[in-house]
């Protein structure tokens, strides 16, 4: 087999982990929040999106809700020219894999897929549970890699033997760890690095990345689109400049457990992304303080990059 020696030029730039907009309680999925929040990304100038995502609160979904999300989330997004992408992890290998299956049938660019959460099993048993999901479908794979959730690490050894599979195209970088990004670009120069730290987006570029899978971007699309865009054009002064004037906001995305923040966020911005689902509990009120002064300290930015201007015209697109 041979491998490619540079990524796949589609998983380059911001991907949105899109949170779920739930109606009220949280019992149903709001679909027209789904084409306005679609819409809000294209209009921003992102890749894509990632469906029932982490984000997007994905254990919480049944089989069924699962479906429904992706199956609008792939159409609205392909009529508006941006890339859908599916989250199909799940602790189960077998899970894993039928979501694998039904994504491909959806229509879905590529899957997401999260190590395997609480099991912590051994490099052994996540090579094999990705490569099981790999072979199930004709569908990209873009791993993901984030012990702080799931309590166990891929190794950059496991990951390179994952990127030999030619269903393995890219991988979501959440370790915290600029050695284990730089390792994995050296030694995997097809496989598409995107960071899942919003803070270290630009960082992980200087070691090799090509994008990000961000939380920021569900309220600031075209600055964190514009970040990409710079270090990806070889303007890295820009992409610094960008990068410091995100990290106060991208920071307070995580005072508390994610997607809390971003969704206060959005609902200060009159985005109202809808309840959270238990085990997730809504912001607190010195949350919502502090996010409120963040969003005050990216006034600018919404300007320059039309992220204000892209809100009050998304509805009108999505359904467009």
């Amino acid at each position: 087999m041979t491998l490619s020696s540079t990524p796949d030029a589609r998983f380059r730039g911001c991907f949105t982990a899109i949170v779920t907009p739930f109606t009220a309680g949280g019992e149903g999925i709001d679909l027209e929040r789904l084409g306005e929040q679609i819409g809000f990304q294209a209009a921003g100038g992102v890749t894509g999106v990632v469906l029932a995502g982490t984000t997007g609160e994905s254990p919480t979904l049944s089989d069924r809700e699962w479906h429904t999300l992706v199956e609008h989330g792939v159409r609205l997004a392909h009529a508006l020219g941006i890339l859908a992408v599916a989250g199909t992890g799940s602790n189960s290998t077998a899970h894993a894999v039928e979501l694998q299956r039904q994504a491909a049938k959806l229509g879905a660019d590529a899957a997401l897929s999260v190590s395997p959460y609480y099991n912590k099993p051994v490099q052994e048993g996540q090579y094999v549970h990705f490569m099981t999901q790999a072979d199930a479908a004709a569908l990209p794979v873009i791993l993901y890699n984030i012990p702080g959730r799931t309590g166990v690490a891929l190794t950059p050894e496991t990951v390179w033997r994952l990127s030999r599979h030619p269903n393995v195209r890219a991988i979501k970088e959440a370790t915290g760890s600029l050695d284990s990004a730089g390792e994995i670009c050296a030694r995997c120069p097809g496989l598409a690095l995107l960071s899942g730290d919003d803070s270290l987006t630009l960082p992980m570029a200087s070691v090799g990345g090509v994008g990000c899978v961000s939380v920021v971007s569900n309220v600031l699309p075209g600055a964190v689109s514009g970040l990409c865009s710079a270090f990806l054009g070889g303007d890295w002064a820009g992409a610094l400049r960008m990068h410091r004037e995100l990290l106060g906001f991208a920071r307070a995305m995580f005072v508390e457990t994610n997607p809390i923040p971003v969704k206060a966020a959005m609902k200060l911005l009159g985005r109202d992304a809808g309840a959270l689902r238990l085990p997730m509990t809504g912001a607190t009120p010195a949350t919502v303080e502090l996010v409120g002064k963040a969003l005050q300290g990216v006034v600018h930015l919404m300007q320059a990059t039309g992220d204000g201007a892209a809100r009050k015209t998304a509805g009108a697109s999505a359904r467009g």
